[in-house]
């Protein structure tokens, strides 16, 4: 329990960073707002110094967390729920999307139970799962997306082959198209900024920046040279960092009729040959090198070793030379040149399919086995975007950076997200570890900045960003792994205490099934609804959904009917493994998504890792990450933990392992720290549990997206203890 806000005096604010008289200033501040919060709520007290904006982006770190921590200290999330550190106003709710969107619509949907669209909030999200075409046939006029022939409906539910229905059926597209042609509702014009980026190593230069018309006639160019070479129909690869370049090959493949496959420019040439195999790939865009962190990383070569299907080859530093090319490759300037044998070769027709025809081809990160191919059809890029444009409050105008790959879903879903709401795409050519980034972010007006988690904690632990500007940032956003509460505390202060709306969702449903957004209030680490239209129930041990208002930790069953998931794979039986042994509620054949889920008092959910990652102790089930959480506070010297546990090999109860990565220049003895990870655990999870054993490693296995691979430490681990035993 740490000192209640009252109790702070000034001698507390020195230690946290704040010279002598600028701590008494501030102690007065301080004492003043906390007098003038209603009543002794901690949220009160808190929303007050929020609304004062008393604690300034560039106050030292341990003063936000000294006030932070203190104005909570006797807060008991058990009986009341998480702690707030975001309010939505009012005023600033209906300047929102979806608040534009409820003040318009909320009394034809809702009727007399609509008041604003912050009360309104949970019952619009239920009408949305309840009738969720109705919700589609609003958010289609705000977003970029016109069909070429129009749906006979919006849903049908007479084709009983597709769990749930189909999606627009009888209607034709081309969703690149959407993105590159202007419109007067949402208002995108010829001259908006389409896409701005700037190359590492350039912090000091201006920003580089494309108009629509500039991208659009970029990507018609480029167009017209897959269809001298390729056949319609044709999978494409790209293996390329995610620059301007990218960005304009991946939407003509698209509009000119071909299929992306999605690889990200991490792999190893293993990686590569199996993602160029099961998606049957005819060819690859491909980089000489990639410049990060001012090395030249070679990515040819590895594409070479990978497979022998045609490459065409951008040189990252305008020039080729020293690399010497195979007989069937191009370079891009040769690939380009034969656009020419098109006539008005900035011109094009798209070519027009069916919504539920596959655009891209994207695979799973890989964590629970060989990666998944996961074929993206045109409806899986509005169902992004349309959650990016709800839940993020991406606006006409926005400038939204989200350092990334369009080997990831987050690349295809930014690239969407951007091109069908009217924001302009910002992309940094380089690292984001590093300072360099921070300043692109500065400069460029980011308004609205998606992250990693592992991405914050090097910001913060680096200190790379001090002195730079991002109050201009009006949301951020999170997803890939569990967000780490003191990371979020700094980056949200960095822009007066910004939401930071968690994602989670998945490669398959193209979206996120689980998140905040601006109409409610926001929790650190949480996620504050279901996202609109998504329908979920939390499954006890026996598969028995557990009431909706009920705080209960279980697996996550989601309802069938999502617009834009998957309804098949390339390399796996879509039904077994989305659907086979999941219960029927209501009616429905729930779909699996793997997730283990705790709804807290107040109805926020928190992702407690894979079903995969849950052990039981002493007849008790908890969560990897419930440890990690605890013990990566236990102790200064500690980087971060993994928690996995074994069975005995002649059997018995699970055992607990914690493997352990330092800070740097720090040691530790593992028996002293499973002492100290043990009373950590049993004073603040259960007392029955007890580490069996603690492993110090340099750093943990993790996928090429950076998630952790705790299969991999388990499998290790279990080997261990059998040669143990044979011992």
């Amino acid at each position: 329990m740490g000192r209640s806000i009252s109790a702070v005096g000034v001698d507390d604010l020195v230690k946290a960073g704040l010279a002598i008289e600028e701590a008494k200033e501030f102690h007065r501040v301080l004492k003043e707002t906390v007098s003038g919060a209603k009543g002794s709520d901690p949220r009160e007290v808190w929303r007050e110094l929020l609304a004062r904006k008393v604690l300034k982006p560039w106050y030292p770190h341990g003063l936000h967390q000294l006030v932070y921590y203190s104005v909570y200290a006797d807060w008991d999330p058990s009986t009341n729920g998480p702690p707030i550190y975001w309010f939505p106003s009012l005023y600033q709710s209906k300047q929102t999307n979806l608040g534009r969107l409820l003040e318009n619509y909320g009394s034809k949907i809702l009727g007399e139970s609509y008041k604003d669209p912050i009360t309104s909030f949970s019952l619009f999200q239920k009408f949305s799962v309840q009738h969720p075409e109705a919700y589609w046939s609003i958010v289609l006029k705000e977003l970029s997306v016109s069909f070429h022939e129009a749906p006979k409906c919006i849903f049908d539910t007479t084709d009983k082959s597709k769990h749930g229905g189909t999606w627009f059926p009888g209607s034709s597209m081309n969703i690149a198209e959407c993105c590159l042609l202007p419109r007067s509702h949402p208002r995108k014009e010829d001259i908006s900024l389409a896409v701005v980026w700037r190359d590492e190593g350039s912090d000091n230069s201006e920003i580089s920046h494309m108009t629509l018309k500039e991208l659009r006639e970029q990507v018609m160019l480029v167009a017209n040279a897959l269809d001298a070479i390729f056949s319609k129909g044709d999978a494409i690869a790209i293996d390329m960092p995610m620059t301007v370049d990218s960005v304009v090959i991946y939407l003509a493949i698209v509009l000119a009729g071909f299929v992306v496959v999605s690889i990200a420019d991490s792999f190893a040439p293993k990686e590569i040959a199996i993602r160029l195999r099961v998606s049957k790939a005819k060819a690859i865009f491909t980089q000489d090198f990639i410049l990060r962190g001012g090395r030249k990383v070679p990515l040819y070569s590895r594409v070479v070793e990978a497979s022998p299907i045609k490459a065409i080859v951008l040189p990252v530093t305008g020039n080729n030379v020293g690399i010497q090319l195979r007989e069937q490759d191009l370079w891009w300037k040769d690939f380009l040149s034969s656009a020419n044998c098109h006539p008005g070769s900035n011109s094009y027709i798209p070519i027009y399919q069916p919504a539920e025809s596959v655009t891209n081809i994207l695979f799973s990160s890989g964590t629970t086995g060989e990666p998944k191919a996961i074929p993206w059809t045109q409806l899986s890029p509005i169902r992004g975007a349309a959650d990016s444009w709800a839940h993020i409050d991406v606006r006409v105008g926005d400038v939204f950076c989200w350092p990334t790959n369009l080997g990831w879903v987050m690349g295809p879903i930014l690239l969407y997200s951007c091109f069908l709401t009217g924001a302009t795409l910002a992309l940094y050519h380089g690292s984001p570890l590093g300072r360099g980034f921070g300043k692109f972010v500065q400069d460029a007006g980011v308004t609205v900045l998606g992250t990693v988690p592992s991405l914050v904690k090097a910001w913060k632990s680096t200190m790379c960003m001090e002195g730079l500007d991002w109050t201009k940032i009006r949301s951020y956003a999170s997803t890939g792994e569990v967000s780490n509460i003191d990371d979020d505390l700094w980056l949200s202060s960095r822009a007066y205490y910004t939401p930071i709306i968690e994602c989670c969702g998945g490669t398959e449903l193209a979206s996120s099934y689980i998140q905040g957004n601006p109409l409610q209030p926001q929790v650190f680490g949480a996620f504050s609804s279901a996202s609109l239209t998504s329908g979920l129930v939390i499954l006890d041990e026996h598969g028995i959904p557990y009431p909706d208002d009920q705080a209960c930790v279980g697996e996550v069953g989601l309802f069938p009917v999502y617009m834009g998931s998957t309804d098949r794979l390339l390399n796996a039986d879509h039904e077994e493994v989305y659907f086979k042994g999941m219960p029927t509620y209501k009616g429905m054949h729930l779909r699996r998504h793997g997730d283990i889920i705790k709804r807290t008092v107040g109805g926020y959910l928190i992702v407690q890792g894979r079903a995969d990652d849950t052990m039981n102790l002493g007849g008790i089930k908890t969560s990897s990450i419930e440890i990690e959480r605890v013990c990566d506070r236990a102790d200064e010297r500690i980087s971060e933990t993994a928690a996995i546990s074994v069975a005995p090999v002649n059997g018995g109860p699970e055992q607990l392992v914690v493997f352990v990565v330092l800070k740097k220049g720090f040691n530790a003895e593992p028996d002293k720290l499973k002492t100290i990870f043990s009373r950590a655990i049993q004073s603040n999870l259960n007392p029955l549990f007890k580490v069996n054993y603690v492993k110090i490693l340099p750093e943990f296995p993790r996928t090429a997206s950076n998630k952790l691979l705790r299969r991999v430490l388990r499998d290790q681990m279990k080997h261990e203890v059998s040669v143990r035993s044979r011992i």
